[in-house]
């Protein structure tokens, strides 16, 4: 692949991306496992056909489906079940840092609950951070240890969770709260 020689195996690997439309993160001409299992053939460190197999029904049992997942076409998942897909493959690879353009905004309000529980589990679990970009600052401060405010390009107001989430001191940081 092209990104393997650009960038490198090791950048790869811990680097993942979860993108804000789950529809267009999945090939609709991929199962769910052969989507999971390609980036595992391509980063992990399993090489036998078993061996991925198994770790594709582990990391759909992370993001909590079931293993008759791996057979399934994104046609026919919801849009909580494509996300929960998209971010199992974001973690296939063990990554140090997930970087997840809102993860949840696709999603009804039920299902963003879920999906952020999920999210706060697997970081308890797998030890990888999450670099969130959204304009939800609920979704930020359910997740965040540290928040960044960019308005127009630029950072105007960082710090603790806390200290952001509940002390603005932007107007920008204001009207986001609000």
């Amino acid at each position: 692949d092209n990104n393997l020689r650009n960038r490198g195996k090791e950048a790869l690997r811990n680097l993942r991306m979860v993108f804000q439309n789950p529809n267009d993160a999945l090939n609709p001409y991929q199962t769910v496992g052969q989507a999971i299992g390609r980036t595992l053939k391509l980063l992990g460190e399993q090489h036998t056909v078993e061996d991925i197999r198994a770790r594709v029904i582990e990391l759909l049992q992370a993001v909590r489906l079931t293993p008759e997942y791996a057979d399934r076409y994104p046609s026919e998942l919801s849009g909580g079940e494509k996300q929960r897909v998209a971010i199992a493959r974001a973690f296939a690879a063990n990554p140090a840092l997930i970087v997840a353009d809102e993860p949840t905004s696709s999603l009804d309000v039920s299902v963003q609950a879920v999906i952020l529980n999920m999210l706060k589990d697997l970081r308890a679990e797998r030890g990888a951070s999450y670099m969130l970009i959204s304009h939800d600052l609920d979704v930020i401060a359910y997740l965040a240890d540290w928040i960044a405010v960019m308005y127009l390009g630029q950072i105007v107001e960082e710090g603790q969770n806390a200290d952001v989430y509940n002390a603005p001191s932007h107007p920008y940081t204001e009207a986001l709260i609000s």
